[in-house]
C-alpha cells in the first residue's frame, strides 16, 4: 500500500492532516504549488487540499480522502484491508 498527501503552503487543514499520518511509514507528499506536485494531484484528481489517497501494490486508488482531513484509525483501517 502507498499512501499520498497532497497539500498547499496555504491549506488550514494540511497540518492536521501531516499530523494524522505521522505514525505511517513511507508516506509522499506532494506540495500542489509545485508543478510537480501539481501535475500528480491532476493525475489522480486531488486538487482540493488536503488530499489522503491509498493506493494498492498496483497504484490503483483502493481510498481516499479529498478536501478533508482523516483520522489515523480511518487510515489505518483502509490500509489493513
Amino acid at each position: 500500500m502507498e499512501i499520498m498527501l497532497f497539500v498547499k503552503d496555504d491549506c488550514p487543514k494540511c497540518p492536521a492532516a501531516m499530523k494524522a499520518l505521522e505514525d505511517f511509514d513511507g508516506v509522499i507528499v506532494y506540495n500542489i504549488d509545485d508543478i510537480d506536485g501539481f501535475a500528480e494531484a491532476s493525475s489522480h484528481s486531488a486538487l482540493a487540499t488536503p488530499s489522503v489517497l491509498v493506493l494498492d501494490s498496483g497504484g490503483k486508488e483502493v481510498g481516499g480522502w479529498r478536501g478533508e482531513v482523516p483520522s489515523a484509525s480511518d487510515v489505518r483501517n483502509l490500509v489493513a484491508q
